[in-house]
Parts: C-alpha cells; sequence; structure tokens
C-alpha cells in the first residue's frame, strides 16, 4: 500500500502547482470528514488556544488546516522529484543573506523553525544553498522513512541525525559550519522539557534550544515557512538572529521562544501542526487533555 501512495504522490507531482494544490485541499477536507481521532485532536487543540473563537469558528479554521495538511501530503513529492529549477521557482527564500552573513563570520546557527505544513518542501530548497543538520523521527513504515530521508538529503551533503543521536553529534556538526534546520515545538514528552506557557496553556517544552545555542555559541535565527495561496508557491522566511540569546535563564529563553511561535502561529493558525497532541504530557495531578 505505501508503495502505492508514493507512486500517486509521484505521478501528482508532474503536475503545476495550482492543481496539486486543488487536490490536495480536497483531500485534506476527505481527510477532515473521516479521520475523526486527528479532526478530534485539531479541534481540541483549537478550542485551548483559541477560546476567543466560536465554535463554528474554531470548525472553519480546522478545515482550513486540513486542506493545508493535505497539500502538505500531497506536494511532498516537489521536495522528493522536483528538478532544482523548478524548486527555484516555487519557493522563495527572503533572508538569506542573514545566513550567509553569520555563515561568513564562521558563526554556528540554529535555525528555530516550527511545525508549519510547508516545512518538508521548503526544508528541501533551503538545502539547495549549502550543507546543513536536520533531525527527524524515524518511520516505522520503511519506505515512507526511506523517502522522506531523502528529501532531506537530496541536495549536498547533508547531515540528517535521528532523534536518538546525542547532542553531541550536533555541536559538533554545527561548529563544523553545517546551520541547524532545528525543530523544538512538539511535545517530546517529559524527559528534558519544563512546563512553560502556550496559548497560556503549560504546555511540556524541551529546552534544547538555549542549552545548544550556549554549547555551540550559536546565534539563533527564525525560519518560517508559508504556502501560498493555489498555484503561488512558497516562501522561507529567514529573520534576524536574535539578540541576548541564550541568556542564563533557561526557563526565560525557553518562554521566549514559545511566545514568539505564538505570534508567528497567530498570523497564519491555518498552516500550524494542530493535528499533533501537542498537550498530551501533563503537569504532575492534572487530567489529561485527549
Amino acid at each position: 500500500m505505501s508503495r502505492l501512495v508514493i507512486a500517486l504522490i509521484w505521478l501528482l507531482h508532474w503536475l503545476p502547482l495550482g492543481l496539486q494544490a486543488r487536490i490536495g485541499s480536497g483531500f485534506g477536507l476527505l481527510l477532515y470528514g473521516v479521520v475523526a481521532p486527528r479532526r478530534k485532536v485539531a479541534l481540541t487543540n483549537l478550542r485551548l488556544c483559541f477560546p476567543e473563537l466560536s465554535e463554528g469558528e474554531r470548525r472553519a479554521l480546522a478545515r482550513r488546516n486540513f486542506a493545508y495538511t493535505g497539500r502538505s501530503m500531497l506536494e511532498r513529492g516537489l521536495a522528493w522529484w522536483a528538478s532544482p529549477e523548478r524548486l527555484r521557482r516555487l519557493v522563495r527564500i527572503d533572508g538569506l543573506e542573514h545566513l550567509n552573513a553569520l555563515r561568513a563570520e564562521g558563526r554556528p546557527v540554529i535555525l528555530l523553525t516550527p511545525h508549519f505544513l510547508g516545512i518538508d518542501v521548503a526544508g528541501t530548497r533551503l538545502s539547495m544553498e549549502g550543507e546543513f543538520i536536520t533531525v527527524y523521527s524515524p518511520q516505522k513504515d520503511k519506505v515512507f522513512d526511506y523517502w522522506l530521508k531523502h528529501g532531506r538529503s537530496r541536495f549536498n551533503d547533508q547531515v540528517v541525525l535521528s532523534r536518538h543521536e546525542g547532542v553531541r553529534a550536533t555541536v559538533k556538526a554545527m561548529k563544523s559550519g553545517r546551520p541547524f534546520y532545528y525543530l523544538p515545538d512538539l511535545d517530546y514528552g517529559r524527559k528534558e522539557s519544563i512546563f512553560v506557557p502556550f496559548f497560556g496553556v503549560p504546555a511540556a517544552t524541551i529546552t534544547g534550544l538555549p542549552r545548544l545555542a550556549r554549547l555551540a555559541g550559536a546565534a539563533v535565527m527564525p525560519c518560517v515557512s508559508r504556502i501560498l495561496p493555489g498555484g503561488a508557491g512558497y516562501v522561507l522566511e529567514l529573520g534576524e538572529p536574535w539578540a541576548d540569546y541564550p541568556s542564563a535563564d533557561v526557563e526565560a529563553d525557553t518562554v521566549r521562544m514559545n511566545l514568539w511561535l505564538e505570534g508567528v502561529v497567530r498570523s497564519m493558525p491555518e498552516q500550524y501542526y494542530w493535528v499533533h497532541r501537542r498537550f498530551k504530557t501533563r503537569p504532575e495531578g492534572e487530567p489529561r487533555i485527549y
């Protein structure tokens, strides 16, 4: 079955992006209707994070989110097979000069990359600009595992690390001059996490960003992917490096990360990864949310 899905994604990647977008959006709306557990997770997250919205507004937002989710799933074929010329046309990178300036100085860099739905295509496009580090979670399905790794490593000499590999390998690779495409905004469990607010809700959040920045002496740069409407493509926005980061206070630095993330999510809530159980790990004594 997985090979048939991969074959379908391969066929779709030849289509114009506008047509892919319509097919992917329709597929996502189908998922909204039939995949009840993930629909429930997304609606629960939206209820917690956007209590000011009505129930109808949250459901409409969830449908838009699933439409983008469907696009992100089917448009991965662009990351896996599209030519370099097509990727350059479809994905614009803003702020690349900030990254190039830090690399020219020999400064290690952490690209703070939230789980927006465009990260796969945008990440593959970024990998065309040099050698990076990325971390991924191994997939149970070996076919999908192969293609996910392929998309992240098809250009240049990329370092693709499993989440099971230690901090030492990451710091070493950063100090060798490779920016780290880092996604620290999911619930990775209680280990190495602290509870800090995310949209006002205590969320188990790993402290890897300030700790890695300190260990490697790295600058932290925001890295945000946006899917543009229809066939307009994608934008990857590289912001200026954060000033005064990290500080001496790991918790304050982690709070700063989540506050920044909230602001970006509010600018395009339909494109965040709401199907993830972000609040699964609860403080001691608090009831389960999902």
